[in-house]
């Protein structure tokens, strides 16, 4: 049996159908899915006009009520429509599914997540890879590469809370190619996981092809993929 949230999107496309029909003969430009409906029109009074007709359309023919806190007259750049925002000709994420993004992968980095760090690999790319599988299309490029080292820091936090222990950190770092004094002060530290996890003894032994070698995913690869550069 489908569930409720599955057959939302195909009964809203069942109930507008009508509405989309209606939009065409009136020769609007416009976007829907499922609920989710953005028209464009030249001008905010043309706007004001549009959401005015469209409401009294959706009352009287399919006894349905629009939300006035969620439907606005807004210019393109000030519109959100499946996540994304406008800047111009330019498609971004929206502030919101950038902060949600974060806050999932520091779930699936927290170093207190007792799993191994094959299976956090393996869950950290399989929402890395579903995120940027629909927000890739984002032209906004200048965060990625802040993204992938935010990333690789803290899983270089989630590999000293697992050493724990000082020799276990000193022996790692030494096969990592650490040197020995670097490796030795930095387990010896007193400092938070996090500070520690930017110091040269971590970030030399575990580098960036060492992290990936591991299986870290890269979201700039994924970018790039995205957009035809690799």
């Amino acid at each position: 049996m489908a569930r409720i949230g599955e057959l939302s999107p195909l009964l809203a496309n069942i109930l507008l159908d009508d509405l989309d029909r209606e939009l065409e003969r009136r020769g609007q430009r416009f976007t829907r899915y499922a609920d989710d409906l953005v028209i464009l029109v030249k001008t905010l009074r043309a706007g004001d006009r549009v959401k005015a007709s469209v409401t009294r359309f959706l009352a009287r023919k399919l006894a349905l009520l629009v939300n006035e806190q969620k439907t606005r007259v807004v210019k393109t750049n000030d519109c959100q429509f499946l996540g994304f925002t406008f800047r111009g000709t330019k498609l971004r994420w929206s502030d919101r599914a950038f902060e949600d993004f974060k806050h999932n992968v520091r779930r699936l980095t927290g170093r207190s997540w007792g799993v191994s760090m094959q299976y956090r690999f393996m869950k950290l790319a399989q929402y890395v890879r579903g995120w940027m599988g629909y927000f890739g299309i984002s032209d906004y490029y200048r965060p990625i590469p802040e993204l992938d080292h935010w990333l690789r820091r803290r899983v270089r936090m989630c590999y000293w809370k697992q050493w724990r222990h000082v020799r276990t950190k000193v022996r790692n770092l030494l096969a990592l190619g650490t040197f020995k004094r670097q490796a030795i002060l930095t387990a010896l530290s007193s400092k938070s996981y996090w500070r520690l996890s930017r110091t040269l003894a971590t970030q030399s032994g575990m580098t960036n092809e060492w992290l990936q070698r591991q299986g870290l995913i890269s979201v700039r690869d994924l970018w790039m993929k995205a957009h035809g550069y690799a």
